[in-house]
């Protein structure tokens, strides 16, 4: 079933628990995070990038996202990860993606209010929720430069006025999280979570989670978080099982096998997600 994020969230935010948002890069990802969500009787989101849609654009991943909710009976929302421009929102809701992200962190507050704003008035209309994103979560996103040198927490106060001028639907903050592989152990700053939590009131994204313990993770849940992302974390995943295949049998020349190793990847580790977010049994 092909829906938004709005209710996902809001029911997430009430039950004191979080939705995964997995970032699938071709077939084989949504293949194996459907299996793992229709097993875990879990709500799921799918997302991409701008970069893994220039790869494969917007009309690719809307057919097989909902080709794959219409086998299945449980919530599945279809995201644009850090979208990086007005433009680039409105192609994603002409595609038919059912919720969206603007991501003007790298930008000042205020140009960043505008916007936000400017998605939010025009995808508000459409039923359509946004998720904003205020402070840096670091490391390197997607194709853009690596963030260094800048505060990377989200001001809580700022995120009061920020919300209420911009009226997006869900906040990714900026809590010590970062994009790509950690060098060393990350460490979500919960006290800072739970003051951006006093301050705003709708459903509160973690980026960059591929790494974090998952101690971390079910602690920053109960301060607030409400849907949590991974993206390298399954990439590495399904390399791994597609090159383990084909290391072991350098004749193959059949991709679906070595793919099915990948996807088996894929599906453990969203269904060990799943399990830690608390959303298994809440389709």
């Amino acid at each position: 079933m092909l829906t938004t994020t709005k209710e996902m969230l809001l029911n997430a935010q009430a039950g004191h628990y979080a939705v995964g948002a997995f970032n699938v890069e071709n077939l084989e990802f949504v293949m194996a995070v459907i299996k793992a969500a229709e097993d875990k009787n879990s709500p799921v989101i799918m997302q991409t990038t701008p970069g893994t849609i220039k790869y494969a654009n917007l009309d690719y991943f809307v057919a097989m996202v909902t080709t794959a909710a219409k086998s299945v009976r449980i919530p599945i929302a279809l995201h644009l990860d850090h979208g990086d421009s007005f433009g680039r929102c409105m192609q994603a809701l002409r595609a038919g993606y059912t919720s969206i992200m603007i991501d003007g962190s790298h930008v000042p507050f205020e140009d960043n209010i505008i916007l936000t704003s400017s998605v939010t008035k025009v995808a508000g209309s459409m039923g359509v929720p946004v998720e904003a994103e205020l402070g840096k979560v670091g490391g390197k996103e997607d194709d853009r430069p690596a963030v260094e040198g800048e505060n990377p927490f989200t001001d809580p106060a700022e995120a009061e006025e920020f919300v209420a001028r911009t009226h997006c639907t869900s906040l990714a903050v900026g809590v010590g999280t970062a994009h790509g592989i950690y060098k060393g152990t990350p460490h979500i700053e919960q006290e800072i979570l739970k003051e951006i939590r006093k301050h705003v009131d709708i459903p509160l994204v973690l980026h960059g989670t591929s790494g974090v313990p998952d101690n971390q993770v079910a602690e920053a849940i109960q301060n607030g978080i409400c849907k949590v992302n991974y993206a390298t974390e399954l990439r590495q995943a399904f390399t791994k099982g597609f090159m383990g295949y084909m290391i072991q049998n350098p004749a193959c020349f059949d991709p679906k096998k070595p793919s099915k190793e990948g996807m088996h990847n894929i599906y453990q580790v969203v269904c060990s997600h799943m399990d830690n977010l608390g959303s298994t049994n809440k389709a």
